[in-house]
């Protein structure tokens, strides 16, 4: 790590939250209290879809995002709420609890343990509803069609992309007032790269020191020539988290 880079540490970073919110806003929180300083700056927008879920019967609901969950409709809630729900992990799980879904299993952060879960718990051929982004990965939908189950997928959710780089990342990246950037999904990564090189700022972009979720996450910037400095080992804030330098005299924990 250079000096200048070392300065940073000791003062906390400048880290990018290229995130959506309401994500983004609590992950900048976080990281002032860690004596971070973060740059809020989200590249895609969430919003719910107002679709309603089909009023069939199903032997479990399956949620790969919180972002589902605050989208549902209350009525499909509150209809929904003793059919088992299969939350991809501890937020998502959480956020249904509060939703008043009454039995609500967790997997532990991805879409393939979350596909193990529901396969460990529910007979193949039962009916699942998987309440899902309009812009989405191929599982878990494709495993839990391959193990057998009869698999329904409502979009309530979307998230657009930005047209530009947010301003103050575009300054910061122009003058060297950013250090780091997290990326929490591969979509958001891949936007985040995108609009910056738009801007004739990606080599500013890839001098970063960028924290991935998850290695599925990291894909993109990967492809893109990028280095990612972190993956989490699992995927999770604390997991991501952890790769972060803490802030002090020497920059080192």
């Amino acid at each position: 790590m250079d000096r200048d880079r070392l300065r940073g540490v000791r003062d906390g970073m400048r880290i990018w939250v290229a995130r959506p919110e309401p994500g983004a806003t609590r992950t900048g929180a976080r990281l002032a209290t860690l004596g971070h300083r973060p740059l809020v700056a989200p590249v895609l927008t969430v919003r719910p879809t107002g679709a309603r879920l089909p009023g069939d019967a199903f032997a479990g609901l399956i949620l790969t995002s919180a972002n589902a969950v605050t989208a549902l409709e209350p009525e499909d809630c509150a209809r929904l709420r003793t059919v088992p729900t299969f939350a991809v992990g501890s937020r998502t799980a959480a956020l249904a609890r509060a939703a008043g879904f009454a039995d609500v299993r967790e997997a532990a952060g991805e879409a393939t343990s979350l596909a193990r879960l529901v396969a460990a718990s529910l007979p193949p051929g039962a009916r699942l509803l998987h309440a899902a982004g309009a812009e989405r990965k191929a599982e878990p939908a494709a495993a839990l069609v391959a193990a057998g189950f009869r698999l329904t997928v409502q979009d309530v959710y979307a998230a657009t992309a930005a047209a530009r780089l947010p301003g103050a990342v575009a300054e910061g990246l122009g003058h060297g007032g950013l250090d780091a950037a997290l990326h929490y999904s591969r979509r958001s990564a891949q936007v985040a790269h995108d609009l910056a090189s738009a801007e004739g700022l990606g080599g500013a972009f890839a001098a970063l020191t960028h924290y991935c979720l998850s290695a599925d996450v990291a894909v993109p910037l990967v492809a893109a020539g990028v280095a990612v400095h972190f993956v989490a080992e699992r995927p999770g804030e604390d997991a991501l988290f952890a790769g972060l330098p803490a802030p002090g005299p020497t920059g080192l924990r």
